[in-house]
C-alpha cells in the first residue's frame, strides 16, 4: 500500500524545522475495501513527561485516491486525547496565550500539515491541547481539543510553579 505519510514526511523534513515531537503509530483501522484507514499515533509532549496524547486521522487509499483525485492530500479531520501516562514534569514551556507547536507533521505533498499546540490554563491548573490542520489557503476549521488537568496533581516544574 502507497504511504503517502512517508513522501509528505521527507519533504517536510527537508523544508520545515526540526520537530518538537515524534509521533508513534500505534493503531491502523481499516475502514473500508478502499484501502482507507484511521490511523492512530501516540505523541510524547517534549517538554512536558508525563502526558501522551493519541491522535487520529484519515489516510486515503491508492483507489479512493484514483476515484476522487486529489493525489496528494489526506483530509483535515483529526481527533486528539491527551492523558497523564506518569508523573509529570513540565520543563520550559511558553506561558503566553498563543501556547506553542509541540507536534507537525505533513498530510499533503507539500502544504498542508497536521499540528498538535500546548496552552497553558493558569486560571485553572490545566494543560489544553489542539489538534489542528494548517493550509496555506484557504485554513481550515476543523479542530480537536483534550485538556490535562494539573490541579491537585503532583507536578515537578523544573523552572518554578508560574503565578
Amino acid at each position: 500500500m502507497i504511504r503517502n505519510r512517508l513522501a509528505a514526511a521527507a519533504l517536510a523534513g527537508l523544508i520545515a524545522l526540526p520537530l518538537a515531537a515524534r509521533a508513534e503509530e500505534v493503531g491502523e483501522v481499516g475502514v473500508d475495501w478502499l484501502g482507507n484507514d484511521i490511523i492512530i499515533e501516540a505523541i510524547s509532549d517534549p517538554e512536558v513527561q508525563g502526558v501522551t496524547c493519541h491522535v487520529s486521522y484519515f489516510e486515503r487509499g491508492v483507489i479512493d485516491r484514483l476515484q476522487k483525485g486529489n493525489w496528494f492530500e489526506d483530509p483535515s479531520d483529526s481527533s486528539i486525547a491527551c492523558r497523564q501516562t506518569g508523573p509529570i514534569r513540565i520543563g520550559d514551556i511558553d506561558l503566553s496565550k498563543d501556547g506553542e507547536e509541540v507536534f507537525n507533521q505533513g498530510i499533503s505533498l507539500i502544504w498542508k500539515q497536521q499540528v498538535v499546540n500546548r496552552i497553558y490554563d493558569r486560571k485553572n491548573q490545566t494543560l489544553i491541547y489542539l489538534s489542528h490542520s494548517r493550509q496555506v489557503q484557504d485554513g481550515s476549521a476543523k479542530m480537536a481539543i483534550s485538556t490535562v488537568p494539573l490541579y491537585g496533581q503532583q507536578v515537578e516544574w523544573t523552572k518554578g510553579k508560574p503565578q
